[in-house]
């Protein structure tokens, strides 16, 4: 193990988890801080989705094609396997831009090893025969995503970095960081770290800035979820994949015998954005009209600028790390930000353009 004091993860997500993980099993004394349980963040509030297409964000592409290999592997490494079953993503395109911007990213998008191709408006209407007589006029059809379960993922990932030698701390909020001092306040008291690492989620941005790093992720917002149920004419839920419409943020995959639903946040008035989206779907989807729609999931989430992660290394004689701004997708990025933050902390090549995801004013 590294010296006598820890690295100290600050955050009990998944990404944070998976940090720790990496770093104990790397020889590194590890110590995880969650203010709350573990998972009772941003992980909380999830579509349980891995996926690897991330339109406009190649590089968080490349993470995720990176994370859904380690997630295969997960069970012959750390014991803790994890389900995945392959529902495929469509991204609905009602205007002729969205299909340009779309045609645009394909070829940085196979680079990072997506498989993604575009398909016409029939071809999406039989992916999805849910769909109503909504413009469409193409889709973008991504066959790796899987419906997971992120309490197991959760679970397997504290089990593996346990094993590994890390300590994790729970119900241990912290207050700040003095990376100088190599310093860590909570609420037991200060800690002694020879390393930080932030992960905090939507609470990151002012436990970086007391080490000196602006990450601009704003106020935390809370994510949520609905539940929407079969459709009232009893007419079975067909298996669709999950789905995007791009025009209005729409988001649905198949949840039992209804439908989970998300779109952007809620903010102040809850109420008018729950009947925004029942409006929606109505639109999109007409045969679960009046269909009874339900609070499913909530959680706090931190959201970058750009909808990409940051994740970097601020140098010094105390090192502090970070990764934060995962906007909602940390469980498809999560194995390859641990593995990040690592190869980070140890100086060596990360096989990731890191310098892409690192705070900068351009990310701004």
């Amino acid at each position: 193990m590294s010296g006598p004091d820890p690295a100290v993860v600050i955050g009990g997500g998944v990404v944070g988890l998976s940090a720790a993980y990496q770093l104990a099993e790397a020889g590194v004394r590890t110590v995880l801080l969650e203010r709350d349980e573990l998972g009772s963040g941003a992980s909380r509030a999830t579509a349980d989705v891995v996926r690897t297409y991330f339109p406009g964000s190649p590089v968080s592409s490349a993470m995720a094609v990176r994370s859904l290999a380690a997630y295969r592997s997960f069970a012959e490494r750390a014991g803790a396997p994890v389900p995945l079953r392959r529902v495929g993503y469509l991204v609905l395109f009602g205007e002729e831009e969205q299909v340009a911007a779309c045609e645009a990213d394909l070829p940085a998008q196979r680079a990072a090893g997506v498989e993604v191709e575009l398909i016409g408006a029939d071809e999406a209407r039989r992916r999805n025969p849910l769909l109503g007589d909504v413009p469409l006029v193409a889709a973008a059809w991504a066959p790796d995503a899987y419906v997971s379960d992120t309490a197991a993922i959760v679970g397997g990932l504290a089990e593996a970095a346990r094993r590994a030698g890390a300590e994790l701390r729970t119900g241990c909020p912290v207050k700040a960081v003095d990376i100088g001092a190599g310093r860590v306040d909570t609420g037991d008291g200060p800690l002694t770290a020879h390393a930080v690492v932030c992960a905090a989620g939507a609470w990151s941005a002012p436990l970086a800035r007391s080490a000196g790093v602006e990450l601009p992720l704003g106020e935390p917002v809370e994510q949520e979820l609905l539940a929407c149920g079969p459709p009232p004419s009893g007419a079975p839920m067909p298996d669709i994949p999950m789905t995007l419409h791009a025009p209005s943020g729409l988001l649905v995959r198949r949840r039992g015998d209804g439908l989970l639903v998300g779109m952007g946040y809620p903010g102040a008035d809850r109420d008018g954005w729950r009947a925004r989206v029942r409006e929606r779907l109505a639109e999109v989807y007409p045969a679960v009209a009046g269909a009874e729609v339900r609070t499913a999931f909530t959680g706090v989430r931190d959201a970058s600028p750009d909808r990409t992660e940051f994740i970097g290394r601020l140098p010094g004689a105390i090192p502090f790390l970070y990764a934060a701004g995962f906007s909602g997708h940390g469980l498809c990025t999560a194995p390859a930000a641990g593995e990040l933050v690592r190869d980070l902390y140890f100086g060596r090549a990360t096989g990731i353009d890191a310098a892409r995801l690192a705070a900068s004013p351009e990310r701004v």
